[in-house]
């Protein structure tokens, strides 16, 4: 019978914990409340534009 890998998941995840861990200080800020209004924005022209040009 194999060994069991019990510490493979710790030591493969770590690497992700400390990259998303960082923060850029170059990177763009946007709050997340701005992100939502464009998303209803963006769906309330197409709706606008769906019922004036229809196809």
């Amino acid at each position: 019978m194999p060994k069991s890998k019990k510490n493979e998941g710790f030591h493969s995840a770590a690497g992700l914990i400390r990259y998303f861990d960082s923060e850029d200080d170059k990177a763009i800020k946007v709050n997340p409340w701005v992100v939502v209004g464009l998303c209803i924005a963006v769906s309330a022209l197409v709706l606008i534009l769906g019922t004036l040009y229809p196809t």
